[in-house]
């Protein structure tokens, strides 16, 4: 897998997704190897490494990507009873590119 799979796959164009919910700055589309029955992720267009790296400057965006999770995990909530909203930093985040996965159900991995 690449360091930043989103920029360099999704992005790009390489790999095509299933959206969720979009705007000019955020996606949000299903895993394309989900370990969920119901399993999303939104990721803001900008490059940003991780959680940890967001600057000041990123304040808008974030609330963006955060009204986009919010409209996701509601919907996945109201469709499935229940859902997680998980992002991971270090070496539990495989892509090096800020993400947040939208789950539900038992892991299938």
């Amino acid at each position: 897998m690449t360091e930043d799979f989103y920029c360099e796959e999704v992005f790009s164009g390489k790999t095509q997704v299933n959206k969720v919910l979009e705007t000019d700055n955020v996606l949000a589309y299903h895993h394309t190897k989900p370990a969920y029955p119901v399993h999303i992720v939104a990721v803001p267009k900008k490059h940003i490494a991780s959680l940890t790296a967001l600057e000041e400057s990123d304040n808008a965006l974030l609330l963006e990507l955060l009204g986009v999770i919010k409209k996701v995990a509601q919907q996945v909530t109201a469709e499935h009873g229940a859902c997680r909203v998980i992002t991971n930093l270090g070496h539990y985040q495989d892509s090096k590119h800020l993400h947040w996965h939208v789950v539900s159900g038992k892991t299938i991995k």
